[in-house]
């Protein structure tokens, strides 16, 4: 009778069934890495692309590039194209972060994964002593890292509502399931900004790239994301933002006219609701959603990581142009990270994880 397993094991490989379900088995791997990759590139990306408009009017856009904005990469205070701000620069930080974290775990049993975040953006901060290094830096964030100070929900450190707790965090949705995602992304935004439309907002960006991570469209991500966000206190705020763009989505309102309906795209929620209504608008095409969300007049660069982290996720790496990818800063070391974001968190596989020690 205890042969019987293996027999039947053996026909089904015999008989071709067995080979087709490791292709699948295969196929469905290589489908996560690459939309793994294509969230790390595509936030990159999505901010590179932003950064010469960054706050500019949609006249001044206009004027500069032409009456559908700008499309490609440009040179930025004297910074090649390509290159991208600290948005990026933090986002890498949090995906070292959460990789410091599961060293932790498998080292001594506890990942402490608060302290991990904390460390790594005071990492980033200590970085910035290299002026080349110097992205135009948030003032909130800067401030609280150097003031020694250190936020939770429960006891907020301020009541910032600015977006960059926001667009660091798109990195947690790779690590932690949905569920887990949005109390985690909301703790680590929360360790330098207070207000819950700012951590909420990270909280939500976080749950909805593991939503999709796992195979969801972007409309049901966000859809179960806020399933997440309603049952918090305090999210009312938030909810009205996300209310309003999934409004114009549902009733085909062009772009341009609805951007400043959502907000400047400045403070986390508007830079949510922003980066969500342009990837449901084009959420078959990257360079056209990224594009959409960078040309008006807010902040450009938070709006672009966050759309591109959205449609990198949703529809993966080869939907980013090539020579937008080869010509981003660091892609190549934006890419080691994604692949090892793979392997321990989607694979479960042991890496070399001294680099990302933080001790």
């Amino acid at each position: 009778m205890g042969l019987l397993p293996i027999w039947a094991g053996l026909w089904y490989f015999i008989s071709g069934k067995g080979e087709n379900v490791a292709c699948s088995s295969k196929l469905m791997e290589n489908v996560m890495l690459n939309r793994v990759k294509g969230c790390l590139i595509g936030l990159a990306a999505g901010d590179a692309l932003g950064a010469p408009v960054e706050f500019l009017s949609l006249e001044e856009i206009k004027e500069k590039y032409g009456k559908t904005g700008i499309g490609d990469y440009d040179v930025w205070d004297g910074y090649t194209p390509g290159s991208y701000t600290d948005d990026t620069q933090l986002s890498i930080a949090t995906a070292k972060g959460c990789l410091s974290a599961q060293y932790n775990l498998l080292r001594e049993g506890e990942a402490r994964s608060q302290e991990c975040m904390y460390k790594s953006y005071l990492e980033w901060l200590d970085s910035l002593q290299d002026p080349f290094r110097v992205r135009h830096p948030g003032y909130t964030c800067m401030n609280v890292l150097q003031s020694g100070e250190r936020g939770t929900i429960e006891a907020p450190v301020n009541d910032s509502t600015e977006a960059s707790g926001l667009f660091r965090t798109a990195p947690v949705g790779l690590a932690f399931p949905p569920g887990m995602a949005f109390r985690e992304g909301a703790e680590y935004a929360a360790l330098t900004h207070g207000h819950p439309s700012a951590y909420f907002s990270a909280g939500f960006l976080s749950d909805l790239i593991a939503q999709i991570i796992d195979g969801k469209s972007i409309q049901d991500a966000v859809e179960l994301s806020i399933e997440q966000l309603i049952a918090f206190d305090n999210h009312e705020g938030l909810l009205g933002y996300l209310e309003v763009a999934m409004e114009m989505f549902i009733n085909h309102e062009p772009v341009e006219e609805s951007i400043p309906k959502i907000g400047k795209g400045v403070a986390a929620g508007e830079v949510l609701g922003l980066g969500i209504f342009c990837s449901l608008k084009h959420a078959v095409e990257f360079s056209e959603g990224v594009r959409a969300a960078v040309n008006q007049p807010g902040a450009s660069t938070s709006s672009g990581l966050v759309t591109g982290a959205i449609l990198g996720a949703s529809l993966g790496i080869e939907a980013i142009p090539e020579n937008w990818i080869s010509r981003v800063e660091s892609s190549q070391a934006i890419f080691e990270i994604a692949e090892d974001m793979f392997k321990v968190f989607k694979q479960g596989e042991r890496i070399s994880f001294e680099k990302y020690s933080l001790d």
